[in-house]
């Protein structure tokens, strides 16, 4: 289902038209009249990293999960596919790959790749088929990582068998996943066990040949979940910033003792947004009820926690990088609780609702968001999100960002699935092709959600063809009829 009183991407056709309607909405981007290819484009030049890395130019692949691991966690043909496409995608940093739970509990599906010491060797053959297909496309090399994290509240371990751990108690997400009693909180002394599963993991991708390792801050998984701990007590929360960055700094310092020649990134949360429900039977999204002051969020006003506030955020990414970690994937909100923001999309998936504004709206929120962020904290590489959404146009406004110093690189997620090789498209050539743009309709989120592998249903071929592809057609119809929350 998608909100008629929003117009298509695709139907403003020109890079003048989308920039007029930008202005329309008071959300204004730059925006190139055309696609520049290599070597003239901002996007081409390589991006020193440090640490003796360098990203050959700026494109960037997001951490695209496939739920399609087998039940111990390791790649599937599917799995492997995906990555081999990420190689071929001519992009210059893989960020993460995609996420790797630390141990089983904290897988976010039962089919998502778990690092242990028994898996390892198989994560390491799918860098390797990643990087032989970059290789074989005639690209040079990306830049790999592996992205570490722990669901947290939304951990699903076992076939409908959730399994939440939480950093605090939310009165309206706790209820979204049956907590009704402190159990499900994690104490400081299981935290301990859990930064030690991070720092085992970060080991065991340096022994892969992985350049750098995620400590996933982000999307409401447990990490992220720690920075909005304000009524947590004891060791990794509380009130002030600095007692709520406890644990990101812990986690970075265990990662450098573990592996101290492995360089860190974050992907962060930079600012969350109120958890939202259909209005109505078929309605556009709107906020939960909510307490104000309203102290569960991170990066808001408490006060009015509509507004944005990046003090925190810019204030961790400060303290971060006193640690050394210099490079942040800057994204919002999370999935879960309110897609429209951190996944703009005219299409919703089918638990969640037709968004409230024009996803435009969305994007250009992202975007300045770590635009602020960069200007702020300038040494750090920062990585922007929320492109996919623009389309035609990703490209037109991304190397205009990237020119004026908006940002460092710039993301691709949902766009790797249906046109990985989009990179190498508009570096080689200056030129797209339409029919593999990514249109946001959802599926790739809808079907996960219900079960099944997460990829382009509509674009790729394989997927296309699944036997899956009916049950998910039947799954958006019953949703389409129904309007209702799943």
């Amino acid at each position: 289902m998608s909100s008629s009183r929003h117009p298509r991407v695709a139907s403003l056709r020109t890079p003048e038209r989308l920039r007029a309607h930008l202005e329309g909405l008071g959300a204004a981007l730059p925006c190139d009249d055309a696609i520049e290819p290599a070597p003239a484009s901002p996007l081409a030049a390589p991006l020193d990293l440090g640490h003796g890395l360098t990203a050959p130019n700026r494109f960037v692949i997001h951490p695209m999960e496939g739920w399609d691991a087998t039940e111990d966690g390791r790649p599937s043909e599917l799995t492997r596919r995906r990555w081999r496409r990420f190689g071929a995608s001519g992009a210059g940093w893989v960020w993460g790959g995609e996420a790797v739970a630390v141990r089983d509990d904290g897988r976010a599906n039962p089919n998502q790749l778990l690092m242990t010491d028994a898996n390892a060797p198989a994560l390491a053959a799918l860098r390797e088929e990643l990087q032989a297909e970059a290789r074989a496309a005639g690209h040079p090399e990306p830049v790999v990582g592996l992205q570490l994290t722990h669901s947290g509240r939304w951990s699903v371990p076992r076939k409908a068998q959730r399994r939440p751990r939480t950093a605090h108690r939310h009165p309206i997400l706790d209820a979204r996943v049956g907590i009704d009693s402190d159990a499900a909180l994690l104490d400081d002394a299981e935290v301990d066990v859990l930064v030690a599963d991070f720092a085992r993991a970060a080991r065991l991708a340096r022994d892969c040949g992985f350049a750098f390792v995620d400590v996933k801050h982000c999307h409401g998984y447990l990490l992220h979940e720690f920075l909005c701990a304000r009524a947590r007590s004891g060791r990794f929360g509380g009130a002030s910033i600095a007692a709520r960055s406890a644990l990101a700094l812990t986690m970075v310092d265990a990662v450098a003792e573990a592996a101290p020649d492995l360089p860190v990134g974050v992907r962060l949360s930079v600012f969350d947004a109120l958890p939202h429900h259909r209005s109505e039977p078929g309605g556009e999204g709107v906020p939960e009820s909510h307490p104000l002051p309203y102290p569960l969020g991170f990066g808001i006003d408490p006060a009015t926690p509509t507004e944005i506030d990046l003090a925190e955020p810019i204030a961790l990414v400060r303290a971060l990088a006193d640690r050394g970690v210099r490079w942040i994937n800057a994204t919002a909100a999370s999935p879960y609780y309110a897609p429209h923001v951190q996944r703009p999309a005219l299409f919703p998936p089918s638990d969640g609702y037709p968004p409230p504004e024009d996803p435009l709206c969305g994007v250009t929120r992202l975007l300045r968001a770590a635009r602020d962020l960069k200007a702020a904290v300038p040494d750090v590489r920062v990585v922007a999100s929320g492109l996919s959404y623009l389309q035609d146009f990703a490209v037109h406004v991304s190397q205009a960002c990237v020119r004026e110093g908006w940002f460092d690189a710039v993301g691709l997620g949902r766009m790797a699935l249906s046109y990985p090789h989009l990179p190498a498209d508009a570096l080689g050539r200056g030129a797209l092709e339409r029919r593999l743009i990514c249109r946001t309709f959802s599926d790739c989120t809808t079907a996960p959600r219900n079960g099944l592998v997460s990829g382009c249903f509509p674009l790729d071929p394989l997927y296309r063809e699944m036997p899956e592809r009916e049950t998910l057609e039947a799954i958006k119809a019953q949703a389409e009829a129904s309007g209702a929350d799943r």
